[in-house]
């Protein structure tokens, strides 16, 4: 039944300010825990190496983003309830862990297939990470998609940064004993089960019986067939770049892949890991937003592109000294090529926002079409027969151009009344 014409079920008034601060405050902490271990690693280990560990990285990354299409479609379905459903099951819960075991079944029988190419020093030892922590991570994508449904910030808040604290934690701790790269991929992986282990017994009370979707399972996967597509493109230019970009450049040296990887890791992280932490905050609120929608979309966009200007100008500046002060007697990026990676992270970043104002208008087709287009037109520049700068800069900045081509031109032309509108 739809919940506009159920009062049980009707939407309740949401703390967008609370909210907002809460998630960003998580956010903020999660990507400083991520950008010491990106700093710690290469330190430990060199460039080399972090160039195996960044694969590791980046393919897990790669699958979780994808898995994040379940977090998104989750979200939008959610609808909170005033009461518990008596003895009715969780479709959600039921879900999240028929598709966490087909993760894992999926990843280690398809990786006859790839294993040799993505990992070829160390196989088999990183396909149970990767297998172990991507199953575990639906569950996460799950549970956090019904917590933003339910606007329970304080909760989704907990999720983000107690699962990036556990993972500097378990790579600092690793890093004392060893630097064998299989060992670091376990820590990398752990802390998804972790985390729902160590917050469930604080969040059960806020949603176990709380919350309801809105579609059956038929529904639901085919929702998030299609938001898992968007989602996989959205990490091939995000999380899964780095394996893309070693993989199309078989003839660079280690050294250079990895000062190249690492370059694109910092510089890009701050804008990109807002944003898409935030994407289930702007499905919620272009959603539930009215007429204000375009005052509201455009004014982040607006500060999105300001940010990156000045952020550009500065790494232009001086991120190449900054850059020799981390890592000190080791290859040294340009300023124009910071400046060039800070702004087509501004690019993602709008995307990021133009994506859910789409997905908040229940246009599937849509919102994966310009992830889609995004993906493909990044793929395609890093296949051109380029120099390796130019080719990484070129689909660095272009495939997120033409998603926001997409998406800003169905936004542009679709009627009002397919706008956003709040619930009563």
């Amino acid at each position: 039944m739809n919940s506009v014409n159920n009062p049980q079920t009707a939407r309740r008034p949401r703390a967008k300010l609370s909210g907002f601060v809460l998630i960003m405050a998580a956010t903020a902490t999660a990507g400083i825990a991520s950008y010491i271990v990106t700093w710690l690693v290469p330190n430990q280990i060199g460039f080399a190496g972090f160039a195996v560990f960044a694969s590791f990285w980046s393919f897990l990354y790669l699958v979780v983003g994808t898995l994040g299409g379940i977090q998104q479609e989750v979200t939008r379905a959610t609808t909170p309830i005033e009461t518990a459903a008596g003895g009715r099951a969780s479709r959600a819960r039921n879900f999240g862990l028929v598709s966490g075991l087909l993760v894992f079944l999926v990843i280690v029988g398809s990786a006859p297939l790839w294993v040799a190419s993505v990992f070829p020093a160390d196989g088999w030892n990183l396909v149970w990470p990767l297998a172990c922590g991507a199953a575990a991570y639906v569950m996460v994508a799950v549970l956090a998609g019904s917590l933003y449904g339910a606007s329970q910030w304080v909760s989704v808040a907990f999720m983000i940064a107690v699962d990036a604290v556990l993972r500097l934690v378990a790579v600092g701790v690793v890093l004392v004993w060893t630097h064998d790269v299989v060992a670091l991929a376990w820590a990398v992986a752990i802390p998804f089960p972790v985390t729902l282990v160590v917050l469930w017994p604080f969040i059960r009370r806020a949603i176990v019986g709380r919350t309801q979707l809105d579609v059956g399972y038929l529904a639901l996967t085919w929702n998030v067939s299609r938001t898992m597509v968007a989602a996989a493109s959205t990490g091939v230019m995000v999380s899964g770049f780095p394996l893309l970009l070693g993989l199309t450049s078989a003839g660079e040296s280690s050294e250079l892949l990895g000062l190249f990887i690492l370059t694109i890791t910092l510089t890009r992280a701050p804008l990109i890991i807002v944003a898409m932490s935030l994407q289930s905050y702007f499905l919620i609120m272009f959603r539930d937003i009215g007429d204000s929608f375009w005052k509201r979309f455009l004014s982040i966009q607006s500060l999105i592109l300001g940010t990156a200007a000045v952020l550009a100008g500065v790494g232009w500046l001086i991120g190449p000294a900054v850059f020799g002060f981390l890592f000190p007697e080791q290859l040294q990026p340009e300023g124009w090529f910071i400046a060039v990676l800070v702004f087509s992270s501004a690019l993602v970043g709008a995307l990021c926002v133009s994506a859910p104002a789409v997905l908040a208008r229940s246009q599937h087709f849509v919102y994966t079409a310009g992830w889609v287009i995004a993906a493909a037109v990044t793929l395609v520049a890093l296949l051109m027969p380029l120099d390796f700068t130019q080719r990484t800069c070129l689909a660095l900045v272009a495939g997120p151009v033409a998603g926001l081509l997409i998406h800003g031109i169905y936004l542009a032309l679709s009627p009002r009344s397919h706008e956003p509108s709040a619930h009563p």
